[in-house]
């Protein structure tokens, strides 16, 4: 079991078999299921004569694929709603969901995000290269619907969310309800799908009940004190700068105390901190758009000078496709108009523009309301947390973070968050909450071999690996490749690293430093070189873990891994990009990919 859950007590009669037994039940459960488990037990008890809901019986199915936690959230919620309006209910993590019974499934929701270039959610993926083959079912008994949650600042935006929801149709399931699509900003689309799709699904689904059958199997979860909406303010216990004072980057080691806030979290979980732009931004803001940041300003009902909305709740930093809209509708610039209808040079204009340089390339006429309501809310930063509680203490928290501070169209650009966590001095507080990552986990088994990838910050997450499995004194080997510039100037947590190694804590360090030679040398080029061992290492059930930059790393590091299967396992491209895609799907090939 997690180790930061609290121990419990056995009721009397549970004796030490049935204990262990227990014990080996729940072992490697994700909440979901243990939740099920808890309501269905405490259904039995008050309904001795029920019985569990066959694979085949009329319910309604949620399945969520999720990347940074959000389509999580929202399917829960669903479910949860769901079986408060009496309706039998299984929730699962389409991973998790055994899509021999999607020809026998009659409602069915998803919730699902898009990540990258178009693609889904790791824990998706099976699910949905499963739907698009030729082994999907026809479906001609299934109702469903689908909501996509996306971001406008990628020009494939929502793209799973559409492809789920037209395979679907064309393997001939019936809409319940029309496809739903979300932005940054869920609740406005997610709130009036739920409550549509569900008055729909009750309609059909209840017609088809035993009176009996339609009860609530669960009471609704209960939330943490903080959360997302109510975030902890953590007092900063150290705000300390991990690179040499030569290095070109700014990179933070920060500690930060959550005690009083139970909040509790597992290697592989993120820490979201909710930050305000910096001031030097804002100004900017309205020094560009030639508004007064005192005006008083209305948006969905709330008034507040311009400069707070600035500040605190709107998005500045980066680009969506409603601000290119409204650009381009204001300046009426023909560029950005042909830029909306060409992906290539959306993708383009996102990479390499900040708002505020949309907004001096195009100037334009420029009311307060106006700009409000064209700029995205704010959301929350996730962060790899850098520790284990089981190593620094529950109540301590740490983070690795690289501040964004560079030069761009003659102009210097500063990150939002990033900025505002480095100037968090050790009298101010950050407001956080936790994030959980269930796809990212340590195996349950200590005896497992590990292998970590993590270059920059992405090393983050395996900080926090190396130290619970010290503490945890399992007797797997603990495999990292590092990467970054200089091995002189940013080799982060050189020390931690080269002590865990005498420890025999980490067993073995590979490095990258890509411009201490006249050849740039990544990460995957240490992949290849040791293709044959790292091929040894998976074959034998090693698990395997990356995190950092999705756009070139992750691609990067996959198209090696892919390469070294084919090579040391004697396999096609083919082949091997199937094995891969096998192990993302039992969970032996885990990515923390942003």
């Amino acid at each position: 079991m997690n180790a930061t859950q609290p121990a419990l007590t056995a009721p009397p009669g549970l004796g030490e078999e049935r204990q262990a037994l227990l014990r080996q039940l729940v072992d490697g459960l994700e909440p979901a299921q243990l939740y099920w488990i808890a309501a269905y037990a405490a259904q039995q008890a008050a309904h001795p004569a029920a019985r569990p809901v066959p694979a085949s019986a009329v319910r309604l199915t949620v399945l969520y694929g999720s990347q940074t936690g959000n389509a999580r959230r929202v399917a829960e919620r669903f479910a949860a709603e769901a079986e408060a309006n009496g309706l039998p209910v299984r929730l699962l993590r389409a991973g998790a969901y055994p899509v021999r019974e999607l020809a026998d499934e009659r409602y069915l929701a998803v919730v699902v995000s898009t990540q990258g270039e178009g693609e889904p959610p790791d824990d998706a993926r099976g699910f949905v290269e499963f739907l698009a083959s030729r082994r999907a079912p026809k479906l001609p008994k299934l109702h469903y619907a689908v909501l996509g949650l996306g971001d406008s600042s990628y020009p494939l935006f929502n793209a799973m969310g559409r492809s789920v929801d037209a395979r679907l149709a064309e393997l001939g399931a019936q809409r319940l309800a029309p496809l739903a699509e979300a932005d940054v900003d869920i609740e406005p689309v997610a709130g009036p799908w739920t409550e549509g799709a569900l008055a729909l699904v009750r309609e059909k689904l209840t017609r088809e009940l035993p009176t009996a059958s339609v009860t609530p199997l669960r009471a609704a979860p209960t939330r943490p004190q903080f959360h997302r909406d109510r975030p902890f303010p953590a007092p900063v216990l150290a705000n300390q700068r991990i690179v040499s004072r030569h290095a070109d980057r700014d990179v933070r080691h920060v500690e930060l105390s959550l005690e009083g806030s139970g909040l509790r979290y597992a290697p592989g979980d993120a820490l979201g901190v909710w930050h305000r732009n910096p001031r030097v931004l804002v100004d900017t803001f309205l020094a560009v758009a030639g508004l007064d940041g005192d005006t008083e300003t209305v948006h969905d009902g709330k008034t507040q000078p311009l400069r707070e909305w600035l500040a605190r709740e709107r998005e500045l930093t980066r680009l969506s496709r409603p601000l290119v809209q409204a650009v381009a509708a204001r300046a009426d610039s023909a560029e950005l108009r042909i830029a909306l209808e060409r992906p290539e040079a959306l993708k383009e204009l996102f990479d390499s523009h900040q708002p505020i340089d949309l907004l001096r390339a195009h100037p334009a006429d420029w009311d307060a309301d106006g700009l409000v309501a064209a700029l995205r809310p704010l959301t929350p930063r996730l962060y790899s947390i850098a520790s284990s509680p089981q190593a620094v203490g529950e109540d301590e928290v740490h983070l690795t973070l690289a501040v964004v501070d560079y030069h761009a169209h003659g102009e210097r650009h500063l990150g939002a968050a990033s900025r505002w966590i480095a100037d968090a001095d050790e009298d101010a507080t950050l407001d956080v909450f936790i994030e959980p990552n269930e796809r990212f986990r340590l195996p349950a088994d200590g005896a497992r071999d590990v292998i970590m990838i993590g270059p920059g910050t992405g090393v983050a997450p395996f900080r926090a690996f190396v130290q619970a499995r010290q503490q945890a004194g399992g007797t797997g080997r603990n495999w990292l490749v590092f990467g970054n510039r200089h091995v002189a100037d940013d080799f982060l947590y050189q020390v931690e690293w080269q002590q865990a190694l005498k420890d025999r804590a980490l067993h073995r360090l590979d490095v990258a430093f890509s411009r201490d030679q006249a050849e740039k040398r990544y990460v995957q080029h240490v992949l290849r070189e040791r293709g044959a061992e790292l091929y040894d290492w998976l074959s034998g059930g090693a698990h395997l873990y990356v995190c950092g930059d999705a756009a070139q790393m992750a691609k990067d590091v996959h198209a090696a891994l892919a390469d070294i299967v084919a090579t040391h396992g004697g396999k096609s491209p083919e082949a091997a990009q199937a094995w891969l895609s096998e192990r993302l799907q039992d969970g032996r090939y885990a990515r923390d990919v942003y």
